[in-house]
Parts: structure tokens; sequence; C-alpha cells
């Protein structure tokens, strides 16, 4: 084990802060995509490589650390090997009880990386490089978090923002009583929070909190991609602040776009995939993500109220599938409890921004409905009082049976002077957040404003929905796997949270879930890389035209080998060059908005690469080339070669 000494001279407030940036890629061909659920979703490239930033925040004694990463979900898999790592490293600085793991919730990220079966679906099983590249990846950003820590000033603003999300479930959100609908008057969370990390009166990092779902990019795309809170995030470092993703180990500012209550919050305005503010899935990734830089920029400039009073920390793992709600949180003034999990058949369905499986729909499922009804809710009562009415399409004794899903899991508040984060492993809707965030800050003793959910911690579970919602039963109430009081439960518990942080208490960790790391059977491709006949590994196969300009989009074909041989972690596929006197210097990389690398299959053993750049409007006159970095792997079990191939200049011109 071993410590890097910290410093001991904390701010005027008292805080140490320490902030770190990594890549998490993971292979880039051939791996499902997480989120539709889609068989045919699977990556063939890269748009713009995935990160997870990390913030140390000591106080004293105390200390908390928060990582946003750029997945679709965290599970248990990745937050106990990163527990596990950083405990070998750091000893017991970073635990369970201090340590909160989010995720913007992508749905253009690599899958995989789960140790149960019901999330790898559509990768063939449990993928070793993609899950050791999230690993590896996490954990050095806060190993540079760590290393970073220094004095800091901390503060809190809050603003609200109207033209980034709209509500995809409506029908469901109206049965929810007035008291919770005039909170919400357009059917969103407006809300969006800025915590600032200022270093000498310079803005040196911050997070940002805003409800909107990782699904700007449709089922259809089949490139990696942040979406639209990595740009908004890249937004911020790479093109406001000038962070080089490459070589700046400790960059001048890191800002983290995570999210909340995001569960009935598209960012698809029109509701209809790939569609609003534009016709054009990309554009609107950027856009939305534009957006939600721009009302957190606003709120670094503008009046924040400064953070004291320190950090606390509390958690406790749960049985999902067996709490007992008291009275005073279910909304019917009875004693409830949640069930083992099923998935419903409006989970299957879909949502209407990216459809499911045939033959299931939102809402009514009348055939699922009826055998239900008379068979498992005839048969059982506690089923019948606790999933019904949802139409049973994967029932509990199958979870169980092929442990498909978890069923223990944490549930954290941590705490950053006046703020609080309720650390939850799933997606709630903004009315079941409210709910959550209500309780909490009346525990506590805190503005509403300031008690936020933070959603996609430390696990996934799936949705959360409130009663009156989960009886809509639309796609987020079929996924709200453990039944109608899931929401009065996790209130229950984080209440429980609040009351022993307000009163010094501590609270027992609890039962954390079985260890399935020894229980993998990892998926290893097997094709081989060859090049065509006459053809060497980084050939070039169509070069870029000879001269080009701001807003044109220069495009090559190399020969090329499989993407998934290595990541590429902290390095690049790609590189757009531009000539310097004798050197040529990189201007972007695969990390950039600009740039894609887009991979196909030739025949059994070849690959073709194809690499774009997008020209900005604003690019320098001058010569550039293109450059691919692959990795040929000739043998079966042969360690992949490193090749590079280079285009022919051509010209850029004013």
């Amino acid at each position: 084990m071993s410590v890097d000494p910290t410093p001991q001279d904390p701010g005027a407030a008292g805080y140490l802060v320490g902030r770190g940036i990594s890549d998490i890629t993971g292979e880039a061909a051939e791996i499902g995509l997480l989120g539709y659920a889609k068989s045919w979703q699977q990556s063939a490239g890269l748009h713009t490589r995935l990160r997870s930033r990390a913030f140390v925040i000591a106080h004293g004694e105390q200390r908390v650390l928060l990582v946003v990463s750029e997945l679709a979900t965290m599970f248990d898999s990745v937050h106990r090997a990163v527990l596990r790592t950083l405990r070998d490293r750091f000893g017991d600085l970073y635990t369970e009880q201090n340590t909160m793991l989010t995720v913007t919730h992508t749905h253009a990220a690599p899958a995989g990386y789960c140790h149960h079966w019901f999330w790898n679906g559509n990768t063939h099983g449990f993928r070793p490089k993609t899950f050791d590249a999230i690993v590896d990846g996490i954990t050095e950003s806060v190993e540079r978090a760590h290393a970073d820590l220094a004095p800091a000033n901390l503060s809190l603003a809050h603003g609200t923002l109207h033209d980034a999300s709209v509500n995809r479930s409506r029908v469901a959100w109206l049965r929810n009583p007035d008291a919770d609908r005039e909170f919400f008057p357009e059917a969103i969370d407006p809300q969006t929070s800025l915590l600032r990390i200022e270093r000498d009166g310079a803005l040196v990092g911050s997070v940002n909190w805003f409800a909107t779902h990782g699904t700007s990019m449709s089922n259809e795309n089949l490139l990696i991609s942040a979406d639209n809170k990595g740009y908004a995030a890249y937004q911020w470092e790479r093109l406001v602040k000038g962070v080089d993703y490459l070589a700046d180990e400790k960059p001048q500012f890191v800002g983290a776009f995570a999210q909340t209550n995001a569960g009935d919050m598209s960012p698809n305005l029109n509701l209809r995939p790939r569609s609003g503010p534009t016709e054009d899935e990309v554009e609107n990734t950027r856009i939305i993500g534009l957006r939600q830089y721009e009302a957190a920029a606003a709120l670094a400039t503008g009046q924040g109220a400064p953070l004291t009073g320190g950090v606390d920390s509390r958690v406790t793992y749960v049985d999902m599938a067996d709490i007992h709600v008291r009275p005073e949180f279910t909304p019917d003034g009875l004693p409830h409890r949640t069930a083992p999990p099923v998935a419903g058949a409006s989970c299957l369905a879909g949502t209407d921004e990216g459809p499911g499986f045939p033959g299931f729909r939102q809402g009514r499922n009348p055939v699922l409905d009826t055998l239900s009804r008379q068979l498992p809710y005839r048969l059982s009562r506690r089923l019948r009082e606790t999933q019904a009415p949802k139409a049973i399409a994967i029932p509990a004794s199958l979870s169980r049976l092929t442990r498909m899903m978890q069923e223990r899991f944490p549930v954290q508040l941590l705490r950053i002077g006046h703020l609080y984060l309720i650390g939850i492993p799933g997606e709630a809707t903004i009315t079941a957040g409210l709910r959550m965030r209500r309780a909490v800050a009346a525990a506590v003793g805190a503005d509403l404003q300031d008690v936020l959910l933070a959603g996609y911690s430390n696990g996934f579970f799936h949705y959360v929905t409130t009663p009156e919602e989960y009886d809509a039963q639309r796609y987020e109430g079929g996924s709200t796997l453990f039944g109608r009081w899931q929401q009065p439960a996790l209130t229950q518990v984080a209440v429980e949270l609040a009351d022993a942080m307000r009163e010094g208490r501590s609270v027992p960790l609890g039962v954390l879930p079985p260890d399935r790391s020894g229980k993998q059977r990892p998926y290893v491709p097997t094709p081989t890389d060859a090049p065509p006949a006459g053809r060497a590994f980084g050939d070039v196969l169509v070069p870029p035209g000879d001269a080009c300009r701001g807003g044109d989009t220069v495009k090559a074909v190399f020969v090329g080998a499989h993407p998934g041989n290595d990541p590429h972690r902290g390095g690049t596929f790609l590189e757009v060059q531009r000539r310097e006197g004798e050197p040529w210097r990189t201007v972007a990389d695969d990390g950039d908005w600009s740039t894609t690398l887009r991979w196909a299959r030739v025949g059994k053993t070849g690959s073709r690469i194809t690499v774009t750049w997008d020209v900005p409007a604003d690019t320098p006159p001058g010569r550039y080339r293109l450059r691919y970095h692959g990795d040929a792997r000739t043998e079966s079990a042969g360690t992949p070669r490193p090749f590079t191939g280079t285009t022919p200049a051509f010209e850029v011109t004013a």
C-alpha cells in the first residue's frame, strides 16, 4: 500500500480539492452498445472518446470522492473492482462509504462490463478489454485527482434550462397529485446546478447536474459517443479551455456534466428518435450538449453561494427485493413491501425515442395482462400486492435461477457543505426524484434546491417511478423492477441516512451483493487480421483530395486492422496534422468532435478503416495530412503489432 502525501494548508473554507481526468473508451468494433438493447447495435468505430472525471474533496480528516464517467450505467462489477484497486493504492482513504461512482448515461458506450447476464445480452458475454479500460481509466482519474489536491474554494449556483429536455412519459406523469405536478409546470425538471471549484480566484473545475437522457444518438448509431453531456464537457474543456486530452495529465480545467433524475426526461424534443431540435442526430447531440454547457457557464460567472462546513457521507446496502416500507412513506398511508425483480411487458416495449421488441407496447398488453392476473397474481398475494398491475414478462423466479439481475444495492448520501447528493443505482423520474429530495431536505434542514438526486450511482437496477406513475405501466413503470413501492422504499432508506448524518451517527454497511467476478466466461474474439493481396497494413486506399477549405469534410480510407485488438486507451487511432516548418503538429485526434473513425469488415480477416475530418471554419490555411494508427493480430494467439498509415498532404485554403 502506498499513499502520496497531500498538502496540509487548506483554503479559507478549509477545503482541499483534486481533479483528474482519464480515458475509459472500450472496444470500438463488434461489441454491443449499451442502452437500447438491440442486437444489431454493434460498435463499428468511434466519434468521441469516453472520459472519467474524478473530484476529491477533503476537509480536515474527512473526504469524499465523486467520479463522473461517460458510460451508460455503473455496475457492481466496476464499482467493486475500482474500490479494490483504490484500497490497494490508498488504504482506507476511498471506500464504499465516501466514494460515489456515477455516470452520464450515454447510450453509445460499449456494454459487456457487467457480471450479470441481463445487461450483457448483445455482447456475447463478458468483455475483459472493455471492462479493463473502464476500471483502469476510472482508477487513473482518481489517482490524478488525489495527486492534484490543493487548497480551493467551493461554491454552488443554481439556474434553469428549459430547452434541453422534454417529458417522454407525460401520461404517467399526469397521474401524480397536484402538489407534485405544480412543482413542474412544464412537466420537466429545469433545474441546473453547478459546483464551482476555484483556486486563487480562477475557475479550475466544476460539476454540473441537469436531468436529460443520453439518447440524442439513436439505436441506429454504431459509433462510440459520449452523447450530449460528453459534448458539453468537450465544449468547455477542449474548445473553451484548450485542454489537450492526450498530453495534459494536470489540465487547467476539468468540467463534468452529471445526471440527476432523468428517468422520464428525453433530449429528443420532438419525441421521436433523432428528432429535436433538428432531424440530424449528430447535430442534435451537439446542440443539446451546447445548451447544457451554456447554462453551466452562465452559472460559473454569476452569483453563487460559498460552501462551508466540510464534507460527510453515509451508505448502506439494502436488499431491494425485500424492504418493508413504513406507512409514513407510502401515498396510501399503509405499510408495504418491495418484491423480487420482475420485468414488465412495457419494459420490453421501449420508449418513443427508442422502440423495443415487436409484440410489446407501453401501457396495457392485453394477453400478458390477462395471464398475469389469472396465474401469478392469483397464486401469490405478495406478488399481486407488490407488482400488479405490471404485465409480467420476465418473472422473478427465472431472474434468480439464471442470476440475470442483482438484488442488493447501495443507497448513499454525500454532503459537500450545504450540497447533498442522494446516490441511487437507478434512473428516477423527475417526480420520484422530487419526493426523495423533499424528504431528505426536510430531514437535514436544507433548501430543496441544494438536495440533488444523483442517479446512476454505484450500481444499476433500472428505473424508479412513483406508485402513481407505476400504475400507468409505461416503459418506466415496467422497468421499475422491484415493484410499485420501490420509490417509497428508497425514500425511507435515504431519510434514514439523512437522520444519521444529521445526528452524527454511523449506519451499518449492510450485506454486499455476491462477488461474481470469478464466475465470468470472457468472450474472446478469434479472427486474425490480414491485408488484401498486394497490400500492407496502413496502405491508403482512398486518399484525400488535393485541397479543401473550412466547412468541408476530408476523408481517407486505409487498409486497417480490427480496432478491438487494442482500444488505445489514453491514446488515439487517428491524427490530423498540420505542417509547421519541418515537423508536423497534431491539431485533432479521435477524441475531437470534428473527427470520426469507421470500421468495416472485408471478407473474414480484412478491415477497412475510414477516417473523416470535418474541417472547422477557423482552420488556418496550410498543409495537412491524416494518420491512422492500428494494431494487427496476424496469429490467433499473437500479440497485436502496431502500424501507422499516412495520407499524402493536402492543402486547406482560406
